[in-house]
């Protein structure tokens, strides 16, 4: 008995892992949706009227649609939606048609009933029909058919129904309650989505300020109207349990990026694929076996963030070019620009730093450093410092001075590299002066943003010291040595220049004391004979073998007058008479 209960227990732990999880698959922006509708059908002249017809025939077309008719023209048979109908997402629209209906009569009848006080029973009916609308609404939307935003934006539209009602019954308490819960839903909402969505949630909460003000007033007690706020905030944690989802899925979809405090949307598919990329590309670098490999991988995916920022430099142009852009979406669209500027420059000191690695990686195998190699390695400190100056450009990031701080300890500690391997190159050209300062400054460099840099750089720069104190003595100590050197080849030198007379040692300077005495080594005399080279003569003898030819003068035969006819000749001869005679 005791196997059996253990098997059951450990069958009952396998189910969940065994069983599928479902997916959202309806997300349905309800504020949006109403909105839009309100705007587009009367509500932007309070023609409420106008509205609550357009609300009718939708709920006709979606049943039809749906093929949720209430029978037919002789009979009738109620059919709500129920979850078992909730094929298709446009079934919701259905019971928020209903109560927008509802709403949008009674919001007439309040107008009329400043003239008639008895459509005021009328309008508390509707009201009360738009909040059980709303609530079946709600209900609908519980099911793990819908995503946690939809289901958080039913229950500020429930909430904002009902504090409606009690609103106009002067239910002062639970309206001001109600209204303050729906009011910091669409707070919440609109911190967690993006810019231009943010916006209709921050209208929609500065709209329930009116009204939550004079509830307010009405309570008149402060105590009450504070332990209200209280309960308030004791009750968001139970209420918003599902705002974690809704930023769980904005991240996995990546409809929205965040950077410097700033969220901005991501509508281009090419960019979205693009950073859904470079958010797991660290860890596919370190899937690579070899540094070859890496560099690869870097160049395909600094070619991959060029061709994003073409594509958000052509939605920029779309936005210009269209009428009635707002400032805003082209802001947004700026600042992507600017946040891909900043990841293919940040790729780009990548990939240099694997170049670097890679080229002492294959020195390192020979034991030393060639000094082509040692210029080619500070050319890419070059290039990579550049690249830490041109994020410091970047638009829209100038008054970012953390931004800017922080880029320019990290250019300092690259430039304590570059003042290093400049060191290398010279010590080459054994000019151990200019060597020892170069280490010095990079001394200088490393001091002054060692305790301000992050943990990778600061053991690199901790390594490069100790490698500079050793390189430090070792150019010293190769100093004095070629001071030695030097003051023997000196020695050497004067002792063959005092041999040579002044005329042949004019470009050379020797304090030779023999010239000031009597017997000066000036010139030798008599000078030697030196060879020079004869200058040729040259004669113009080849025109006595050259043979003219003989021209004779070809004279041409005087013409005959008698030949001299003219057209009178041509006649004659033309018809055979006037000929000359034989």
């Amino acid at each position: 008995m005791s196997n059996q209960t253990v098997a059951n227990e450990s069958n009952k732990e396998n189910v969940p892992e065994n069983e599928e999880k479902k997916i959202p698959i309806f997300s349905i922006e309800i504020l949006k949706i109403i909105k839009e509708a309100q705007q587009q059908h009367g509500l932007r002249h309070n023609d409420y009227q106008r509205y609550r017809g357009y609300c009718t025939r939708r709920i006709r077309r979606l049943r039809k649609v749906m093929h949720l008719q209430q029978g037919d023209r002789r009979h009738f048979r109620k059919k709500n939606v129920t979850e078992t109908n909730l094929t298709d997402e446009r079934a919701v629209y259905i019971p928020l048609m209903l109560a927008e209906r509802a709403w949008s009569y009674a919001m007439q009848l309040r107008v009329e009933a400043n003239t008639e006080p008895r459509k005021k029973f009328h309008l508390v009916s509707r009201l009360r029909k738009a909040s059980s609308y709303a609530i079946q609404l709600q209900k609908l939307c519980e099911s793990e058919k819908f995503d946690a935003r939809t289901q958080l934006e039913t229950q500020a539209y429930v909430a904002w129904c009902e504090g409606m009602l009690q609103f106009e019954l002067q239910e002062w308490k639970p309206a001001i309650e109600n209204l303050k819960k729906a009011q910091m839903i669409y707070e919440k909402l609109a911190s967690a989505l993006n810019e231009e969505d943010a916006i209709l949630y921050r209208n929609r909460y500065e709209e329930l300020e009116p009204s939550l003000r004079f509830c307010a007033y009405n309570i008149g007690n402060e105590t009450d109207v504070n332990q209200l706020l209280h309960l308030r905030n004791q009750a968001q944690g139970d209420l918003l349990v599902t705002l974690d989802t809704l930023m769980a899925q904005t991240r996995d979809s990546l409809s929205e990026v965040t950077w410097r405090n700033r969220t901005v949307p991501v509508k281009n598919s090419r960019v979205r694929t693009f950073l859904l990329a470079n958010r797991d590309f660290n860890s596919l670098l370190d899937k690579c076996s070899t540094l070859a490999e890496k560099s690869d991988s870097l160049e395909q995916h600094l070619m991959d963030c060029k061709d994003a920022m073409l594509a958000i430099r052509d939605d920029i142009k779309t936005e210009q070019k269209m009428d009635g852009s707002s400032t805003s979406s082209a802001s947004s669209l700026q600042y992507l620009h600017t946040y891909l500027s900043f990841i293919r420059l940040e790729r780009s000191i990548q990939r240099n730093l694997l170049l670097i690695e890679s080229a002492l990686e294959s020195d390192g195998k020979q034991g030393t450093i060639g000094s082509k190699k040692l210029q080619d390695i500070t050319r890419l400190y070059e290039i990579l410092i550049q690249n830490i100056l041109e994020e410091q450009q970047l638009p829209g990031l100038e008054d970012d001075s953390d931004f800017q701080e922080k880029l320019i300890i990290k250019a300092k500690a690259y430039k304590a590299f570059r003042c290093y391997y400049i060191g290398q190159s010279l010590s080459t050209l054994h000019r151990w002066r200019d060597t020892m300062a170069m280490y010095e400054r990079a001394l200088n460099h490393i001091s002054s943003v060692i305790n301000q840099v992050d943990d990778d750089l600061k053991t690199r720069l901790s390594d490069l010291v100790n490698t500079i104190e050793s390189s430090k003595y070792c150019a010293h100590a190769q100093s004095v040595l070629e001071q030695d050197n030097e003051e023997e080849l000196d020695s050497l030198k004067n002792a063959k220049l005092q041999k040579l007379p002044l005329t042949k040692r004019l470009d050379e300077y020797y304090e030779d004391s023999s010239v000031l005495g009597k017997d000066p080594n000036v010139i030798k005399v008599p000078p030697e004979m030196e060879e020079i080279p004869c200058k040729p003569l040259f004669f113009d003898v080849a025109l006595n073998f050259v043979q003219l030819p003989a021209f004779k003068k070809q004279q041409q035969p005087a013409s005959d007058p008698a030949n001299k006819e003219g057209i009178s000749g041509f006649v004659k001869g033309l018809w055979g008479w006037g000929g000359k005679k034989k």
